[in-house]
């Protein structure tokens, strides 16, 4: 039983440290240069952890994270507004040491602003 106990708790934090290092936490990316541009989507997958697109910023296809799908549709951000081929205007801050990635701030579909954070 002993045994059991031992290695449920080691699981359990085994879990937890993997989850965390997996996660896109804000700290990786620099707030200091925050990325203010019009672009068209290439490419989106609306799928949890986090919405993706990919886009073209200064001559490179980047990805850009935007937030989870629900946080999303709560805004009123839904995956048929972010399809390949829709221009969008985005603030995002570029990783810290990816350089074809960034984290949106907000996202602009149609004139309307959406924050993503």
């Amino acid at each position: 039983m002993r045994y059991l106990k031992t290695f449920a708790l080691a699981l359990t934090v085994v879990s937890l440290v993997s989850f965390t290092v997996l996660h896109h936490g804000w700290a990786d990316y620099d707030q200091t240069k925050p990325a203010d541009f019009k672009t068209k989507i290439e490419e989106a997958v609306y799928e949890n952890p986090h919405v993706l697109a990919k886009v073209k910023y200064k001559k490179d296809v980047i990805t850009v994270f935007l937030a989870p799908t629900s946080r999303m549709t709560d805004r009123g951000l839904t995956a048929d507004m972010i399809t390949k081929g829709t221009d969008v205007r985005l603030v995002a801050y570029p990783h810290k040491t990816e350089k074809n990635e960034m984290r949106a701030e907000r996202i602009f579909v149609d004139g309307k602003k959406f924050e993503l954070r």
